[in-house]
């Protein structure tokens, strides 16, 4: 199973809503040159990243199994973020990442990189309960209700013209969601986070929908 086909499967599990997984899996989100300069290499400097792998980390820390470093998922970001990301997504993830060193320095006296662990997670955790009231909001159920709405009519239009595959315009995210979701997304679709975190079988046998799950054992990647 390649790494595509594996964020195909977890993006499916997560809800099939992973931003830029679905450009991912049908081209490998390999950007043209119509798609601007920030879609080119080296979106994220090499301390960013070591940014993006520190908030990974405090999501899946590293335990009995490996964590999101071990799994390289800091890079991972930075290329579906360099490559899947509409312009306007990229905004909000790279003006996501000065948001958490500002607060970390408002509530810490520190920047991200130099609080502690428990500083970190306690950071991470107001903003996770911050992304989840964020699509809680009226305003932001109505816009989402009224951009669907339209969304069937031009689909409709769309359609009638025999055009299929137009781009479709969605809600913009919160910028903890968008690093949420990656890590989530890196982790269990790499090597150690698929068989190490998870149980892995090369060559599975049969299909089998009601598999037994006792509580505590790993899911299975495959």
């Amino acid at each position: 199973m390649n790494r595509r086909q594996a964020v195909q499967k977890v993006a499916l599990l997560m809800g099939g809503a992973v931003l830029g997984a679905e450009l991912f899996i049908q081209s490998g989100c390999k950007p043209s040159a119509k798609e601007g300069a920030q879609a080119g290499a080296g979106f994220f400097t090499k301390d960013e990243i070591a940014f993006l792998d520190e908030i990974a980390e405090t999501i899946i820390p590293r335990t009995t199994t490996p964590g999101a470093k071990d799994a390289g998922v800091g890079e991972f970001m930075n290329v579906m973020v360099r490559d899947c990301y509409t312009p306007d997504d990229q905004e909000i993830f790279r003006k996501g990442l000065d948001a958490v060193e500002k607060l970390s320095k408002e509530k810490y006296s520190k920047g991200f990189m130099q609080i502690t662990p428990e500083q970190r997670s306690e950071l991470l955790t107001a903003l996770d309960k911050e992304a989840k009231e964020y699509t809680q909001t009226t305003a932001y159920k109505s816009k989402k209700e009224t951009l669907y709405k339209e969304e069937i009519i031009k689909d409709s239009v769309e359609k009638a013209k025999g055009n299929f595959g137009y781009v479709k315009a969605v809600m913009p995210r919160h910028y903890f969601s968008m690093m949420k979701e990656l890590t989530l997304l890196g982790f269990f679709t790499s090597e150690p986070g698929a068989t190490k975190a998870l149980r892995y079988a090369a060559v599975p046998g049969k299909y089998d929908p009601c598999m037994p799950y006792v509580k505590g054992d790993k899911a299975w990647a495959t």
